[in-house]
């Protein structure tokens, strides 16, 4: 009997973790993963496992820049990357981020401003916050590059992951959804404090160990996903009371704020 219910319960386990996967790779990037459930507790446990689609996602786009910084220099390299990242995930979050500069930046009600939001042409708000951030990103990683393509590469990585361990902090089951429908409505309010710390410190150890690569401190990397996971976090609370809760424009927003963030602490940490 005792066997039964524990075999049950491997297989429960199992199979919800190869949906959070399914769910993650199939929403999160352009890989060919067929998502087999689509239901909210498929989707909280996506958000828990997200970094290793940054991981996945991050190693390629890293690889990519490597290579070009390699051959061509630093600041190709560091445009190779962020392009490649963001081929890789077809520029959702950055559309994302865009929507919710122009959402903010309208000054309605929120109404207003989520109807704002899902309009397919792009303002001013978003324009401009779109440049900046992509200026930010392929500068703080022509630095890393500069120093070695490994230390580009592994700054890529540091963000990617940084970007995805944000998701999970964003679906905290005290972060509502700010209209029904889509997939932030589906997410939302899924995760609980402690699977979102256990997915962030996972995530942070990992880095530590891939990051003794390069040969510096253990504690470089794991304190930019760290830093880079923090520094979504006032964006996400000034949606949150903006827009009444999430929505999937606010997650990709948060995205590529906690990527930036890492990007910028690795330039700033001690090399």
């Amino acid at each position: 009997m005792r066997d039964g219910l524990r075999n049950v319960l491997r297989n429960v386990l199992r199979d919800g973790l190869r949906d959070g996967l399914r769910f993650a790779f199939g929403t999160l990037s352009v890989l060919p993963v067929r998502v087999d459930r689509w239901d909210r507790a498929s989707g909280g446990r996506a958000m828990v496992v997200a970094p290793l689609v940054g991981a996945v996602l991050g190693a390629l786009a890293g690889a990519a820049g490597a290579l070009v910084a390699w051959r061509a220099g630093a600041p190709l390299g560091a445009v190779a990357a962020v392009a490649v990242l963001a081929a890789l995930t077809r520029g959702l979050h950055l559309d994302g981020l865009a929507d919710v500069a122009d959402g903010l930046g309208s000054g309605k009600p929120a109404e207003d401003a989520l109807r704002i939001m899902k309009q397919s042409d792009i303002g001013p708000f978003g324009v401009l916050t779109l440049v900046l951030v992509l200026l930010a990103q392929v500068a703080a990683l022509a630095g890393q590059f500069a120093h070695s393509p490994l230390r580009g590469a592994l700054a890529v990585l540091a963000a990617a992951v940084a970007g995805r361990c944000a998701l999970a902090w964003g679906c905290l089951r005290t972060v509502p959804a700010a209209r029904p429908g889509g997939l932030g409505a589906m997410v939302a309010s899924t995760v609980t404090p402690a699977s979102a710390l256990a997915s962030t410190g996972a995530a942070a150890a990992l880095l530590g160990l891939v990051g003794l690569l390069d040969g510096r401190s253990a504690l470089v990397l794991p304190l930019a996903v760290v830093l880079g996971t923090g520094s979504a976090w006032p964006l996400l609370r000034r949606c949150v009371r903006r827009f009444g809760g999430t929505t999937g424009d606010v997650l990709g927003a948060t995205v590529e704020t906690a990527a930036t963030g890492a990007l910028l602490a690795l330039a700033l940490l001690p090399r």
